[in-house]
């Protein structure tokens, strides 16, 4: 545990409760921060936002990964630090169920912008996030969910079939891949065998590979409320790592895209959903359509292209929560934001594909207008991950 004053103006409004502590935390804590907003960054990883001058208190538990100890140790943090009536930022999906599930006991003491489970549902189980878009004639990728090997091989597929879980966190943990792509009937047999092993009956999709590289890769961000955008942005996810199945971008612009937004607006809408979101589509170049992949209920990883974009979503789902009337704003397109440590590894593996020329992207480099943990008024962070490069390819791979 960790406790430090930011240099900021002291404040009597309630502060903010940081569930993770990577660059996509650090985004929240310094975009509250400089606003005078305490801060409490709770991990169970070595946190790089513990190191922002933003950062009111840091605290580091075991474990934020099982659904009661996360909730415990939320509840620990506010009966120990005072963190009564603050609001929670969730930053990954097993923290979001959490909360979600046990909505009746955090409201008592938080102000808690996660919805409940009858919504969450929607987004987290890919099950359900498929059914709504189909209900409601959003495309989506060709997706199957064979129960076992039998089901498995009446089915009529096209090679390459991309595998992967219905619920993702438990097979990210185990594998640290997102998705696996099989070229043949009996590597299909042999993965299908090991995610069976990993996840429960009947949580192994296969879904058809739909051709193309980051110039395909489209989200829609919002924060959404009563049917409607408060705040939003439309972004094309130029880059990101690994390039097959990218666990996370590395590097988005933003864009105007309507259909993006029609789409997105009547999902939202059908889900009764309320907080921040992103919707990652693609588009299919075989018939032009943009095909519904992932719902993130939660900040995601390049939210802070937003703020350079003119749409703060971090401190906008705050002054919602705490009373402030919000008008609708827009991001402006053609702003550009970069994870240097991923995108680097991720831009050599293109140029070297001839996928991107050297000189297209070390020109996107300079023409990024915001870079995910680098700020030369909060350095201290931006070192700490460098020195954290061996403990995060161990952790994760980046």
């Amino acid at each position: 545990m960790m406790r430090r004053m930011p240099n900021t103006k002291s404040t009597l409004a309630p502060g903010a409760v940081v569930l993770g502590g990577d660059y996509q935390g650090l985004g929240i804590v310094r975009s509250l921060g400089r606003r005078g907003i305490p801060v409490c960054v709770i991990d169970d990883e070595q946190s790089i936002s513990r190191w922002s001058r933003y950062a009111t208190l840091a605290l580091r538990v075991e474990d934020l990964s099982d659904e009661e100890a996360i909730v415990a140790a939320i509840l620990q943090a506010a009966d120990r630090h005072s963190l009564e009536g603050w609001v929670l930022f969730p930053t990954r999906d097993e923290i979001v169920a959490a909360i979600s599930r046990n909505r009746d006991v955090l409201t008592p003491h938080f102000r808690v912008p996660t919805p409940d489970w009858d919504t969450v549902r929607w987004a987290l189980d890919k099950r359900n996030t498929y059914q709504l878009a189909v209900e409601l004639g959003i495309p989506t990728p060709w997706t199957a969910w064979p129960e076992d090997e039998a089901e498995l091989e009446t089915l009529d597929l096209q090679y390459p079939v991309v595998v992967k879980p219905a619920i993702k966190d438990r097979f990210l943990k185990k594998t640290g891949a997102k998705a696996w792509l099989v070229d043949s009937p009996r590597q299909l047999a042999d993965r299908f065998a090991e995610a069976r092993r990993i996840v429960p009956k009947g949580e192994v999709m296969l879904q058809e590979l739909i051709p193309g590289t980051g110039e395909q890769q489209y989200a829609y961000c919002a924060l959404f409320k009563e049917g409607r955008a408060l705040a939003s942005m439309s972004a094309r996810r130029r880059r990101q790592h690994p390039w097959e199945f990218g666990r996370a971008s590395t590097y988005a612009e933003t864009i105007g895209h309507d259909e993006l937004e029609a789409s997105s607006l009547q999902f939202l809408t059908r889900m009764g959903y309320y907080g921040l979101v992103e919707i990652e589509y693609k588009q299919d170049r075989r018939d032009g359509a943009f095909k519904l992949l992932d719902v993130n209920p939660r900040t995601w990883g390049y939210h802070t292209l937003g703020a350079a974009a003119g749409v703060d979503f971090s401190a906008l789902l705050y002054r919602d929560q705490t009373g402030d009337d919000i008008s609708p704003s827009r991001a402006r397109p053609g702003v550009s934001w970069l994870r240097l440590l991923t995108d680097l590894p991720t831009g050599l593996v293109d140029v070297r594909a001839r996928r991107i020329s050297l000189a297209s992207y070390v020109a996107s480099l300079r023409a990024a207008n915001t870079e995910a943990v680098w700020d030369k008024h909060d350095l201290k962070p931006w070192l700490s991950e460098l020195a954290l490069v061996p403990y995060l390819i161990a952790k994760r791979g980046f």
